[in-house]
């Protein structure tokens, strides 16, 4: 009999062990992706201090008093909603941010204590607002025209500010592009403003084909009169060529047929001579 009261006091015990470790002890297991903040749930108020240490691997905890946050270490994209902000005069310009970023593993703790949240809640609360105070603090250092005419100049230090802020929080940006959009009124005078260089530019090279095509048509007509004249003189050459041979040989033909063939007579011993025209 005592023996059986024996037997079910250790039962007792044993169940109650095991029922505490199945509620009181937990095993969790934290990818090296991600890092883990095991914290004490009694001392996570929004004025006391977070008993916390980030962990790794596989994690033993109780979850009565323990819990564990995750955050991922990888590199996170985020395509934000387009808005819009003020230049210096008074234009609305809409922005279009895409930031590339990771968490930094030693400040993971910090991150938590203080937000006390997920990733994704993070970026679309602090990081956007970070993100649209550094469009709008740039953006009022600029006129409309000259926002438009210095757009890598203006992104360049809204991520000056970006990595100033973010990085002491413990993101760190890798890659942030942004699509700038002017009012559709400023939109229609760039477009108008194009056009009209477009159509400079075109009379301007109509008015130097004019002038190509006027410098050709000068050169091939003094060209073509230049071949005239040469021809023409090689042509009044031949003629006076010609007309110097015919001459002497149409005297020479008219004084042979106009010949009666006797000769002139002379007395005494000169010999005749019969002169005939050259």
């Amino acid at each position: 009999m005592n023996n059986n009261k024996l037997l079910v006091r250790l039962g007792i015990v044993l169940a109650v062990l095991i029922l505490f470790n199945l509620t009181c002890v937990r095993c969790t297991r934290v990818d090296s992706s991600e890092v883990g903040i095991k914290f004490n749930k009694l001392s996570l108020s929004e004025q006391g201090t977070l008993k916390a240490s980030p962990v790794t691997g596989y994690v033993f905890y109780c979850p009565i008093t323990t819990a564990i946050h995750t955050y991922p270490i990888y590199v996170q994209r985020v395509d934000y909603k387009p808005f819009t902000v003020n230049t210096k005069d008074a234009a609305i310009f809409t922005m279009d941010p895409t930031m590339a970023y990771y968490l930094n593993r030693e400040k993971a703790t910090d991150i938590f204590f203080k937000y006390r949240t997920d990733l994704v809640e993070i970026q679309e609360g602090y990081m956007r607002t970070v993100i649209y105070d550094a469009y709008r603090v740039a953006a009022n250092n600029y006129t409309s025209d000259e926002l438009m005419a210095s757009r890598a100049k203006f992104e360049k230090e809204v991520r000056v500010m970006l990595d100033s802020t973010l990085t002491k929080e413990g993101f760190t940006v890798t890659e942030f592009t942004s699509q700038i959009t002017p009012p559709e009124s400023l939109r229609q005078m760039i477009d108008a403003k194009n056009a009209a260089v477009q159509a400079a530019l075109k009379a301007e090279n109509e008015v130097k084909q004019a002038e190509a095509n006027a410098k050709i048509a000068v050169a091939k007509a003094e060209g073509e009169a230049k071949a005239m004249k040469i021809k023409a003189d090689a042509e009044a050459y031949y003629n006076r060529t010609i007309s110097a041979s015919l001459s002497t040989l149409i005297i020479q033909e008219d004084w042979i047929e106009k010949w009666d063939g006797k000769l002139p007579q002379y007395q005494g011993t000169a010999t005749p001579l019969i002169n005939i025209p050259k």
